[in-house]
């Protein structure tokens, strides 16, 4: 048998631009899975958890970590402070889910070391607007006005 292309990522996992996930920074850990499998997923460790000490970490610019943890934190991903853990078992090999774990962890750090969006810009209402505005507001009325005071008997 031939060897086969698993496709997906393969490190370095990107984060954004130059910046990727160092592989001696990502702590792995494998255990028996449920799910799809029949009774091989009894036997192997198939279920894939991935860790990532963003506190510690010395790949992520300094504004990106704290900018991370802060966003991680309030939303309830983070565990001892600073690590983020993602698991992944959706597969039947544990390669598979090492790669979706890896690509789901690259995202949830994209994902959160993102800048923020830029604050909306209010613009005054112009001139024309209002006025068009105004004019069918009037019509309308007058057509409402119309409608009372005959006597349709």
């Amino acid at each position: 048998m031939g060897t086969r292309d698993h496709g997906a990522m393969s490190p370095p996992y990107v984060i954004r631009g130059s910046v990727s996930l160092p592989e001696a920074e990502l702590v792995w850990r494998f255990m028996r899975s449920s799910g799809p499998g029949g009774q091989h997923v009894n036997t192997s460790d198939t279920q894939v958890e991935l860790r990532f000490d963003l506190a510690a970490t010395t790949a992520l610019p300094e504004v990106w970590k704290e900018r991370a943890l802060e966003r991680l934190a309030s939303g309830g991903r983070l565990v001892n402070g600073s690590v983020v853990t993602v698991r992944a078992s959706e597969h039947r090999s544990q390669w598979r889910n090492r790669e979706a774990a890896a690509a789901r962890m690259a995202a949830l750090l994209a994902e959160a070391t993102a800048p923020p969006p830029r604050p909306r810009r209010k613009k005054k209402v112009p001139r024309g607007v209002n006025e068009r505005r105004l004019r069918k507001k009037q019509q309308r009325g007058d057509l409402k006005r119309g409608r009372s005071g005959r006597d349709w008997t």
